[in-house]
């Protein structure tokens, strides 16, 4: 017999998604971890219905898997829970159609729930979704989008053994030049870049702007501003997998690595993000352009002091500590200023309805409900401590001294994470606990690989 679904999914949808493809054979049914990986499995297009009428049981340590896939026992959700399976359910209106897949193929994003329909709260979706229900409750509802950077890399290794940008699709020209904003570099990747758009399209997203980034084989793709802040961060979870598989079908790799080339600029996740309140008012709006709403300057206020302690969230791997290094387009303190690129927290010029805080210092490889949890959690303490932001950065950001409280590196974040009372509040008891416990085991398995730089180093010198 079906059971009622907590997430609201309702088997009309999948029927009316299966009458209206009849040509799709099989579906990918994904659930985020805590690193914003997709775990989850193929499904055949018989299965689609029973997924939507019963959900899928899955083993409870999916939510406890560290970069490679492997258990973390420190997370809780191993052998503490026996293993057991809990159920996952499709979330509303994420049931999508993929281009260029042969055979035709569909992708339905899930969440995890307890057999008993509670939120399974290791799920970075119910962190997300906690924050915007606490909001909700004071006639305030977030809205945002997230940019997406990345590179464009060629599948083989250069002559120094490191990765290189990849050739055009289009002639196989090769260029090592950052080529920042050239349309005509664009072109070169039009093929690539057409198939990206049209799936996007299928799936409802609509990507916007597209540019040559500060890096060779360096791009950067805008999402649309969406009034549901879970959306906007469904659009760039599944815009990443849509830029993968197109860029695999074209014969390159994309890469959502922080930092790929310690040369030049690493590739960010920025979130805008603003409030909208019960009749749909944006109420960072100032009364008179220019002088600040102190709503906008509360919620800065609490982004920058909640910053040092929540900086794992915004930078989780061993690679995301190589961006944050001076004058790279990354922030360095917390730092806020308007129409200023080198601060952390901006204010982007621009019509004054659209009012909004630009948060810098995620990376691509982020996970961006943790991301969003974060900020909005930051942003409610801002208000409801009135937490004065202090002076507006001006001129060059870079040169803030004002990096109190600012880990250096990834040891000191995820040791400032651990102890962070704010983060638990923020992610929830369960999702710290196990966010941390994940990147702990990251930090260790990193420190004991001995890597070629230690040879390059060491070898004959010591």
């Amino acid at each position: 017999m079906p059971q009622t679904s907590p997430s609201g999914s309702t088997p009309a949808e999948a029927e009316a998604f299966l009458a209206a493809h009849p040509e799709i054979e099989a579906f990918d049914i994904i659930l985020h971890d805590a690193n914003g990986i997709g775990r989850g499995k193929i499904i055949r297009r018989h299965e689609l219905l029973s997924f939507y009428n019963n959900g899928r049981h899955l083993p409870i340590s999916i939510l406890g898997l560290d970069i490679c896939g492997e258990d973390v026992h420190e997370t809780g959700l191993i052998w503490d829970q026996g293993d057991g399976d809990l159920r996952a359910w499709p979330i509303p209106g994420t049931l999508k159609p993929l281009h260029n897949t042969r055979p035709p193929r569909g992708e339905v994003f899930m969440s995890m729930y307890t057999l008993d329909g509670a939120p399974m709260t290791s799920d970075p979706r119910h962190a997300l979704q906690r924050q915007v229900d606490l909001l909700a409750a004071e006639g305030l509802h977030p809205a945002g989008a997230f940019e997406l950077e990345f590179f464009l890399l060629d599948p083989e290794r250069g002559p120094d053994g490191k990765m290189q940008p990849a050739r055009d699709v289009l002639d196989r020209r090769s260029s090592r030049k950052t080529e920042v904003y050239s349309v005509d570099h664009l072109h070169g990747m039009l093929p690539l870049f057409s198939d990206i758009y049209a799936g996007a399209e299928k799936a409802g997203i609509k990507a916007e702007t597209l540019i040559s980034e500060y890096a060779p084989g360096q791009y950067e793709l805008t999402l649309h501003y969406r009034t549901d802040v879970m959306q906007a961060a469904d659009d760039l979870m599944r815009l990443k997998r849509i830029v993968r598989a197109q860029a695999r079908a074209h014969g390159v790799v994309a890469c959502f690595m922080a930092k790929p080339n310690e040369n030049y600029a690493g590739s960010g996740m920025h979130f805008h993000v603003s409030l909208l309140d019960d009749g749909g008012r944006n109420v960072f709006v100032e009364a008179e352009e220019g002088k600040w709403n102190p709503t906008l300057l509360h919620a800065l206020g609490g982004l920058k002091q909640t910053m040092g302690e929540s900086m794992l969230v915004f930078a989780p791997h061993a690679n995301s500590w190589r961006r944050f290094a001076n004058q790279s387009y990354a922030p360095v303190s917390p730092s806020w200023g308007v129409n200023n690129r080198s601060v952390a927290l901006r204010i982007p010029a621009g019509d004054i309805k659209a009012r909004r805080i630009e948060h810098r210092p995620a990376g691509v490889d982020a996970n961006p409900y943790l991301v969003a949890a974060t900020v909005l959690a930051g942003v409610r303490k801002g208000m409801q401590e009135k937490i004065d932001p202090g002076p507006e950065t001006t001129g060059n950001g870079y040169a803030d001294e004002d990096s109190v409280g600012i880990p250096t590196d990834w040891k000191a974040a995820i040791d400032a994470a651990k102890r962070s009372g704010f983060l638990k509040d923020a992610l929830g008891e369960d999702m710290h606990r196990t966010f941390t416990a994940i990147i702990a085991a990251e930090y260790a398995r990193v420190m004991r690989t001995v890597s070629e730089v230690d040879f390059d180093l060491y070898l004959h010198t010591v």
